[in-house]
């Protein structure tokens, strides 16, 4: 195939499934991981595609539901700061949920020293958690999604029904003044639902890009949010809005 074809067609594959990795593209085409960074670089160059380790996402669509592999990679530094402020409310004997997302992978890998019980849907939150012998893992079942590595469907949820904790964090795809917490994903968002309304305190985890943006499906209002971490500065309105819906930020910059 010629390269042109070649980019035209990742370009095609792209805009369809949000997210590629380079070893899938390099097999489908019989080509170099060499020659398919070149194509991602230019696709991005020309403003098509983000590059990350291991591959490339689009940001628009409200269907857009990024590899898991992938996302670990985006916005790093801002996910640490985020899990840094939230393990600080984190009490030895506490029970808590971890949703799916790569900043609840990064509050796994930095809980040390306390004696919790962790729920999770995710399968890389338990990988993270299983050689630490103070935390008590109990793992919600379900269909297994491939693209986030965690569990999710009915049985999900209605294993999930039978715990409460005393906090969940939360993640999601966008967060908007007017729709409240969205999520790409339907079942991702029945499952962080569900966390939240049986959780003491909800902490919603996103980093600054998700603001000001709506996802496909509904995950729950701001009257089920206690605590809002971001990784930097929102505007005033955004500042305002949050003191009027009694919900704490905290910045994290």
């Amino acid at each position: 195939m010629l390269p042109i074809a070649r980019k035209k067609k990742i370009k095609e594959i792209i805009l369809e499934k949000k997210s590629v990795t380079v070893a899938d593209l390099t097999s489908q085409f019989n080509v170099t991981e060499e020659t398919i960074r070149r194509d991602l670089k230019q696709l991005e160059e020309e403003g098509v595609l983000n590059r990350t380790y291991g591959g490339a996402y689009i940001s628009e669509g409200v269907q857009n539901d990024v590899n898991v592999n992938l996302r670990e990679h985006i916005h790093v530094e801002g996910k640490k700061k985020i899990a840094a402020e939230c393990i600080s409310s984190i009490k030895n004997g506490d029970s808590i949920f971890l949703d799916a997302s790569t900043t609840s992978l990064v509050i796994a890998s930095m809980l040390e020293d306390k004696k919790l019980t962790v729920v999770t849907n995710s399968l890389k939150v338990i990988n993270s958690l299983v050689e630490k012998p103070n935390i008590n893992i109990v793992v919600i079942g379900g269909t297994l999604s491939p693209t986030s590595l965690s569990n999710t469907g009915r049985s999900s949820e209605y294993t999930l029904n039978h715990y409460f904790f005393d906090t969940a964090f939360i993640s999601c795809r966008s967060v908007s003044m007017q729709h409240g917490i969205t999520d790409s994903n339907e079942q991702q968002a029945g499952i962080r639902k569900l966390a939240a309304e049986h959780a003491n305190n909800v902490y919603l985890i996103a980093d600054y890009t998700k603001f000001d943006k709506t996802s496909f499906a509904r995950i729950c209002d701001f009257d089920k949010i206690n605590h809002v971490v971001v990784d930097k500065t929102l505007s005033t309105e955004w500042k305002q809005f949050l003191k009027e819906q009694n919900v704490t930020l905290h910045e994290c910059e």
